[in-house]
């Protein structure tokens, strides 16, 4: 007669690991009108009018300023949406994407 073998049940619970966030940086160019860069930073990345002009200031002043932090594709999608803005205008308007540490 055949035994029985019983084997306990084990559960995996799978893990969910949080997403890997990517910082939006604004570069500071000399040739497009601040003006623009608070439109663009108030349309693209809804930052209020303060907020705007502070990222646009601080970007200025030290070559580049993280505007907003998102997964991968938000963060590239907004990047590529706010740079294309700019050449749409003719400006060299630029926004790039970096892996948070």
């Amino acid at each position: 007669m055949p035994e029985t073998v019983i084997k306990p049940r084990v559960k995996t619970q799978p893990k969910t690991e949080r997403p890997k966030l990517y910082k939006v940086i604004l570069v500071n160019d000399d040739f497009t009108p601040r003006e623009f860069v608070v439109t663009v930073l108030k349309g693209e990345f809804k930052l209020s009018e303060d907020q705007a002009h502070r990222v646009m200031i601080t970007a200025h002043t030290r070559g580049v300023c993280v505007v907003a932090v998102f997964t991968r594709d938000i963060a590239e999608t907004k990047a590529t949406r706010a740079t294309d803005a700019g050449k749409a205008k003719g400006y060299p308007l630029l926004f790039t994407v970096e892996p948070e540490e």
